[in-house]
């Protein structure tokens, strides 16, 4: 067996892999046609988000078993290409879900704080308590865009702050609402009612420019947004126009159409506050997935 992982995993990923018997390669500067000339001898690729596993690879790959990706998401990953020549392709729903979970609430968190403004006014040697007046999340109604494992788990913690959350999820058994304590809500009467909206949905065709013109002019005046899933999913310029109009008070962005993102009109928003899409980016995660997707592959492949 002979593994190319292109993107980094946990040590403890690459020494699955090593102990199952696997010759492994970790090459994190093979991107595009580079990996189309390398990817010929391999049996399987592992990959995170960092890497673009197209139809021009999948056709030039000659003994490609599986493709792995240590994550959620498979927007990365041309999955019409794969089945066609018999490619499985696997991921790990379940190794992320608390640390992107814990990353929106912690960009909720500081989108009503100011905290990233306030932080950079200290450290400038400035003393403003009066400009950053925040808001609570405190008997807040919360709109959460997705019931999966991600948005779940933010509902449960979202509870703890004595919010009233609202979920939209056409996908979700009524169960999944209950364990929530989310109230099952049509997606229009989210975007009005919502102080707050958070939004946990995949990549696809339909999710793409989901939250647009149309969705800002529904929603509540004073809106808070937080986008810790996927960029394209919240068109970026309706978004800034919404700030203009006064519909949004606020966003958090942890994706982007473009990353990294080249907006300068968004970037220099004062009322968005941003992180280079780090949702999953803990030791934890990192561990639990990488290892999850390297004993997925190991046993694809015997």
């Amino acid at each position: 067996m002979k593994i190319i992982v292109t993107d980094p995993l946990a040590e403890e990923a690459i020494e699955v892999l090593k102990k199952a018997g696997a010759e492994v390669v970790e090459d994190f500067e093979s991107k595009g046609p580079a990996l189309v000339e390398k990817i010929a001898d391999f049996d399987a690729i592992i990959v995170r988000s960092g890497t673009q596993v197209t139809k021009e690879i999948i056709d030039a790959a000659k003994k490609l078993k599986v493709i792995g990706r240590a994550g959620t998401g498979l927007d990365n990953i041309d999955r019409k290409a794969a089945e066609a020549k018999g490619i499985k392709v696997l991921n790990t729903p379940f190794g992320n879900s608390i640390s992107a979970c814990e990353h929106a609430i912690a960009l909720m968190l500081a989108l009503c704080r100011n905290i990233p403004q306030g932080h950079a006014s200290v450290k400038a040697g400035k003393w403003e308590r009066h400009v950053f007046k925040g808001t609570e999340l405190y008997k807040k109604t919360i709109g959460i865009i997705g019931l999966g494992h991600i948005g779940l788990e933010v509902a449960k913690r979202l509870k703890a702050f004595d919010t009233t959350v609202l979920a939209f999820d056409p996908f979700a058994k009524d169960e999944v609402f209950r364990e929530a304590g989310a109230q099952k809500t049509e997606f229009d009467e989210l975007l009005s009612k919502s102080d707050f909206i958070t939004v946990h949905v995949p990549k696809t065709k339909e999710t793409i420019g989901m939250i647009g013109k149309e969705e800002f002019a529904k929603m509540k005046k004073g809106v808070r947004l937080i986008n810790a899933a996927r960029g394209g999913i919240v068109d970026e310029k309706a978004l800034l126009e919404a700030i203009n109009a006064g519909i949004v008070a606020g966003a958090a962005l942890d994706v982007f159409e473009q990353e990294p993102p080249k907006n300068k009109e968004l970037l220099s928003c004062e009322k968005i506050i941003f992180t280079p899409h780090q949702g999953a980016n803990t030791q934890e995660a990192k561990v639990r997935c990488g290892v999850q997707i390297a004993e997925y592959v190991i046993g694809a492949l015997q």
